[in-house]
């Protein structure tokens, strides 16, 4: 009866659900009936009325963890103040200190043991982050003489999968120090492309956020 009068709120609350377990004991060792016991009544049915498979569910899930990210991506991408090098500062420096990600690395789990949240990381960083958000920025760059590369497309894939995910502590498991240290050689290898644009500040940060998943581990 609710599904059908409120789907909507349905849904949200077998995502908020499937979240807390994936993130508790990860997608591969939740079940549909974990997500079940925890939905206050809601039937099977009520699941499948709605998503056809747990892979279905973590997608919504996926999307639901990325699409205010990206929001803040397209945001910064479609200002009119700033340049194309600025805006990949501001990019960082916005992604670091957004206050959700305090509540995400508290709760998150080990990506390398969930394979299916860390691939879905991964697809999402390449099919969508980097053509829609990053490379529009080069390419303002470029025209705006503030980033030099013949290599546009290339650059923009290798900018946003070291930044998601080779300075990412839930994949490597890094300690506070290691965190740093990536983040440091991050902002060298920027600099090497004349791209200037992390600071002390968003190293510090990455480094504050890998002590709060080692500490919630």
């Amino acid at each position: 009866m609710a599904r059908n009068k409120h789907p909507e709120e349905t849904v949200q609350l077998i995502l908020d659900v499937a979240f807390r377990l994936f993130m508790k004991k990860g997608y591969e060792h939740t079940s549909i009936q974990d997500i079940i016991n925890q939905l206050g009544g809601l039937s099977k049915g009520a699941i499948y009325h709605h998503f056809k498979s747990k892979e279905e569910i973590l997608l919504a899930v996926s999307d639901k963890m990325t699409s205010d990210s990206n929001k803040m991506l397209a945001d910064i991408r479609n200002r009119t103040d700033l340049n194309g090098k600025d805006k990949l500062k501001a990019i960082f420096k916005e992604s670091l200190n957004r206050p959700v990600q305090d509540e995400l690395f508290t709760v998150a789990p080990d990506l390398c043991r969930n394979p299916k949240l860390l691939f879905s990381l991964l697809q999402e960083t390449i099919e969508d982050a980097a053509p829609n958000y990053i490379l529009p920025i080069i390419k303002q760059g470029i025209s705006d003489g503030s980033i030099q590369t013949d290599y546009p497309d290339e650059l923009a894939e290798l900018i946003i999968l070291v930044g998601n995910i080779w300075t990412n502590p839930m994949i490597f498991n890094s300690t506070p120090d290691e965190a740093y240290r990536k983040f440091i050689v991050f902002g060298q290898m920027l600099k090497g492309f004349g791209l200037d644009i992390v600071d002390n500040e968003m190293s510090e940060r990455m480094c504050k956020l890998a002590a709060i998943y080692q500490k919630n581990r």
